[in-house]
């Protein structure tokens, strides 16, 4: 297990490593001239060559690179080409909005996922199990801003009962108003993934339910839930652990579009606002960030499914021998 271990960690550190190349280089090859944003609009080419200079973009591209890698070592995202800020100290304040509002929704989405996706198999005969698969399939082709605006309308603006965006300026210094504020969004984000969710819990069931394990443990004497906590729970969890690791980090990744529709000022809008403005350590420190976040929720997910399933532990001291 050890082996590994070290395996992994060294692929991810991999990992690592050859998406800051691929982030780098892209965002070099865009159009668009971060000097522009420190400069006011007509400067002369001189004024627009000392911007350069100030933000060490008229440097070679090793160069550059080598600068960024070497900061990355020392924990150090650089500092903003128009703020003159630190990065670092941004993303985590971004991070203490973007964190609660995917885990939020992560929580809710498996809440709603875990015992519709079961219902919907076992009771797939019924017209309940339909109507759980067709509100599923049907809640996958809605568009994730689309809901979120409906919720505003419905909950915010019609009925009161909640802000319709933004996050209060003292963060979390008024939990009360801070979890007010993320309500809309988590939930807008949780329908969606769950969504998604019942289906891959729904086909795991299934699977389950189908297999001759569960049916000779049924044969012995055992009641269904006894089978299906004994046997069937973790066959089922195994291939769901896997989805759920991709929807986190997906939900993670794509948290700018719910943060654009409720204003909320996350790592998303960070990313918006680099983006408009090139400013490349802002966009390098989010997508670095982003790109390690994902790349831990894989390897989390992976240990956990090999902590579930004793056949994933068995081939991997197999190939250790």
């Amino acid at each position: 297990m050890t082996g590994y271990l070290l395996r992994r960690l060294a692929f991810l550190v991999v990992s690592l490593v050859l998406a800051s190349i691929v982030l780098f280089v892209l965002l070099r090859m865009l159009p668009g001239d971060p000097a522009n944003a420190l400069t006011s609009v007509g400067a002369s080419p001189e004024q627009i060559a000392a911007a350069r200079h100030s933000i060490g973009s008229d440097r070679p591209l090793p160069e550059q690179f080598t600068h960024w890698i070497g900061q990355l070592a020392t924990g150090d995202l650089g500092t903003s080409f128009v703020s003159s800020l630190p990065v670092g100290p941004e993303v985590v304040q971004r991070l203490s909005v973007t964190v609660p509002l995917t885990l939020s929704a992560f929580v809710l989405a498996v809440l709603i996922a875990v015992p519709a996706g079961f219902v919907a198999a076992h009771k797939r005969r019924t017209w309940y199990g339909a109507l759980l698969s067709g509100v599923s399939q049907l809640g996958i082709a809605v568009p994730v801003f689309w809901l979120g605006m409906i919720l505003v309308v419905v909950f915010a603006l019609n009925a009161g009962w909640l802000p319709s965006g933004g996050f209060p300026q003292d963060g979390w210094s008024d939990p009360a108003q801070a979890i007010r504020s993320l309500v809309l969004p988590v939930v807008t984000i949780a329908l969606v993934m769950s969504a998604s969710l019942i289906r891959y819990v729904r086909s795991a069931t299934l699977d389950v339910l189908d297999s001759d394990y569960l049916r000779t443990s049924r044969a012995l004497g055992s009641s269904f839930g006894q089978a299906m906590w004994r046997h069937g729970l973790r066959n089922a969890s195994v291939p769901v652990i896997s989805i759920l690791g991709i929807e986190l980090a997906s939900t993670l990744l794509g948290a700018v579009v719910v943060e654009s529709v409720f204003a909320l000022p996350g790592l998303g809008s960070l990313l918006a606002t680099g983006i408009a403005q090139h400013d490349y350590p802002v966009i390098q420190g989010v997508l670095f960030v982003s790109t390690l976040a994902v790349l831990l929720i894989g390897f989390a997910a992976d240990l956990v499914q090999r902590a579930i399933d004793p056949r994933l532990r068995g081939r991997l001291s197999g190939g250790a021998r």
